[in-house]
């Protein structure tokens, strides 16, 4: 498999696409003044405790209050709290170490918020789960902080080896490298991906956990909650953390700041490997000259065609996301109802895995496939899902298929489910419902660069437009923009873009920060 990695960086946004040979599969806009991430851990102070609801609602900085349930404390939130108290005061604060720290009893699994919380106390968590509509973000006491090859646990004393590793000799042999050099109370998780690594790779790894750590525990001395105390990785850089693989073949970023922040973590994780991490300098948007835009437009609406005729229909609400499987046009051509159904079943399962991941879909997942007589035939959909779902990292579960034809998935959010708008405003009356003739575009597209060179007087100006638009613009000798470059006097750079409307266009500095004319 070919995997590549694209990101796009804008002022506002950030994207990142994921595409295994040639085929999006993951996609991810994130707005850079977002105040959350999954793994962020706060200084936090506790709202008010809900004995209702066995949890508490804590203040994080954020406008909606964070949930703690109590079975998100974890069983050393007594040993916590302690080293938290020691760690802000004064008399302890420059000395406390976690080694030297004695554990207090655990607490107990069936007890009560109120027991070990109380309205007004500082609470150190992490978040598990980001802002999804109303709700704020879901925390966690039971502190981690993830690497490549190794998750650090702090308060927990337990060394972990993942299931997926299935030689006994080789989990053996990591636990052994592990409790060579770890530290007392601290817990480990080894990953999947620390199969056949050496002590040298894990040692340092480590290291820089045990580093990141103590950069938390010196911002809790002086932090005054609530407060972020420690930062997860950039987004990027999170994705790459744990997708990174042999199979990675090329990764395109087009922004310098964050193509160096992404060449260091790889030199640091997977030093052979830096040289697939390049930085993408065209003109033409990077998703838009790498195919990517299109490929969003095909795949991220309410409707998805996949084989042959064949199309899926997706809803989704609140608290469920619908999936309808249909043959379309196949069923004319089909000689066998049963075997037909079982081949565009089969497609569909393989679409719907790569939906579930593009669309970060979670929650309740019903898919409605075409009905089959045969329990032969369903079990082989239902075994074609559990493959599709195989490389998605986020939890789920499948259950076979109902007798009404009916799929149910399971799948972990973390993160509201994205939605991407594939539509385009009306060329003709930009929504409106009233028509403008489109033959004073070009006049105003020429008032915006005359608006342009009289507020900046000199320098460059890039214009993006529909390819279309695009297309009339450079036809004819001499072309519009030849005319334009002529009279106007400088650097002007025109492009196409397949993510604006038809008669849509920007203007862009030097910066390539959009000009505001109005």
């Amino acid at each position: 498999m070919n995997a590549e990695l694209f990101i796009d960086v804008t002022p506002d946004e950030i994207s990142i696409a994921l595409l295994e040979d040639k085929r999006l599969v993951e996609l991810r806009k994130e707005k850079r003044n977002v105040q959350f991430e999954v793994g962020d851990i706060y200084l936090g102070k506790v709202k008010k405790v809900m004995p209702g609801l066995n949890a508490a609602f804590v203040n994080v900085g954020f406008e909606k209050d964070a949930f703690l349930h109590y079975l998100d404390l974890g069983p050393q939130f007594r040993t916590l709290q302690k080293f938290l108290q020691l760690a802000t005061s004064k008399k302890n604060g420059a000395t406390l170490g976690l080694q030297r720290l004695k554990h207090e009893e655990d607490i107990n699994k069936n007890g009560t918020i109120s027991d070990v919380l109380a309205a007004g106390q500082e609470v150190l968590v992490q978040i598990v789960k980001e802002p999804i509509s109303t709700k704020g973000p879901r925390l966690t006491s039971e502190i981690s902080l993830a690497g490549r090859n190794l998750v650090l646990i702090p308060f927990a004393d337990k060394v972990s080896v993942s299931k997926k590793i299935k030689s006994s000799e080789e989990r053996n042999r990591l636990k052994k490298i592990i409790l060579g050099f770890r530290q007392k109370n601290f817990g480990v998780i080894i990953r999947t991906v620390a199969e056949h690594k050496t002590s040298e790779e894990l040692e340092k790894e480590m290291q820089m956990l045990y580093k990141r750590w103590e950069d938390c525990v010196s911002k809790i001395k002086t932090a005054k909650a609530p407060s972020l105390t420690l930062c997860e990785l950039g987004r990027a850089t999170a994705l790459l953390r744990d997708i990174l693989s042999p199979d990675f073949n090329n990764i395109y970023i087009n922004d310098s700041a964050v193509y160096e922040e992404i060449r260091d973590y790889v030199e640091l994780i997977a030093p052979e490997r830096s040289n697939i991490v390049k930085q993408y300098k065209g003109n033409v948007p990077i998703f838009d000259n790498f195919n990517i835009e299109k490929q969003i437009k095909q795949s991220c609406g309410k409707t998805v065609s996949f084989k042959s005729g064949a199309y899926l229909i997706i809803e989704t609400t609140e608290a469920l996301n619908v999936i309808d499987v249909n043959s379309g046009n196949r069923s004319k051509t089909a000689v066998n109802q049963e075997n037909n159904a079982l081949d565009v079943n089969l497609a569909a399962a393989d679409e719907i895995g790569r939906q579930l991941r593009l669309r970060d879909m979670g929650g309740i997942i019903v898919v409605d496939f075409i009905d089959m007589q045969s329990s032969e035939h369903r079990q082989k959909v239902y075994e074609r899902m559990k493959e599709a779902m195989s490389k998605d990292r986020t939890k789920h579960n499948i259950l076979p298929l109902s007798k009404f034809g009916l799929m149910q998935i399971t799948r972990q959010r973390v993160r509201p489910v994205m939605s991407i708008n594939t539509t385009e405003t009306c060329p003709t009356c930009m929504g409106t419902g009233k028509i403008n003739t489109t033959l004073v575009l070009p006049d105003m597209m020429e008032t915006s660069l005359q608006k342009f060179k009289q507020k900046y007087k000199t320098g460059n100006v890039t214009l993006r437009c529909h390819p279309y638009l695009y297309a009339y613009l450079k036809k004819g000798f001499p072309s519009r923009i030849l005319r334009w470059k002529m009279k106007y006097g400088f650097g002007l750079s025109v492009y196409p873009s397949a993510a604006l409307g038809m008669i849509d266009f920007k203007l862009f500095d030097k910066h390539k920060m959009e000009v505001d004319l109005d």
